[in-house]
């Protein structure tokens, strides 16, 4: 018993000088230190798609990270095996999974290309 309340003792006094660090579970769900922040306006998303299908290398070449060269490749591959699924697209050298997650939510099967030319 002694032990518990000397134990009580210590946290109380730690919680009053405010020298306890939490623990995992209790900073989820603290919100964050108030400290004083800027706000940083978010890039600009482009809103639209790319029909891979049916995209001429300069619509290709719209998508982030498709240069010339990618977006030739995509136009040669297409000739020959049309893209049945978006997950196709990372059978052209040099888009693997992580750059096909990044184009996913702006490439289309079908349909008008209607996503605008980034602003340099």
């Amino acid at each position: 018993m002694k032990l518990h309340k000397s134990l009580l003792a210590l946290t109380v006094a730690a919680l009053t000088f405010g020298t306890v660090t939490a623990t995992r579970a209790e900073s989820a769900v603290r919100p964050a230190a108030t400290t004083p922040t800027t706000s940083i306006a978010a890039p600009k998303m482009n809103s639209g798609v790319v029909n891979i299908n049916e995209a001429t290398a300069d619509q290709l070449e719209r998508l982030p990270g498709i240069g010339p060269s990618r977006a030739q490749a995509i136009v040669n591959f297409r000739k020959t095996h049309p893209f049945k699924r978006i997950e196709d697209l990372q059978r052209i050298k040099g888009l693997g999974k992580k750059s096909w997650n990044r184009l996913r939510p702006l490439i289309a099967l079908s349909g008008p290309t209607t996503l605008a030319a980034a602003e340099h």
